[in-house]
């Protein structure tokens, strides 16, 4: 299941936590002031930076993938 998952879908998923999570702080009549909206702002977005920038990305083919190329029997 875990190597099926792209990086757009774990972000999706990301914002959906945040939103959540948001959504459950107002309902229990959480005060946010401009400052601390701004720290959470922040901290929401840099797991996704994160997760952009470390993903891995195209496999480079190896010297036995030119080789034999793509058919194997």
């Amino acid at each position: 299941m875990l190597n099926e998952m792209t990086r757009a879908r774990v972000i999706q998923i990301w914002f959906a936590a945040v939103v959540l999570v948001a959504v459950a702080g107002v309902a229990f009549g959480a005060a946010v002031t401009i400052g601390t909206g701004i720290l959470l702002l922040a901290l929401c977005l840099v797991p996704p930076i994160i997760v952009v920038v470390m993903w891995p990305g195209v496999q480079q083919p190896t010297a036995s993938d030119v080789i034999h190329g793509d058919r194997r029997a």
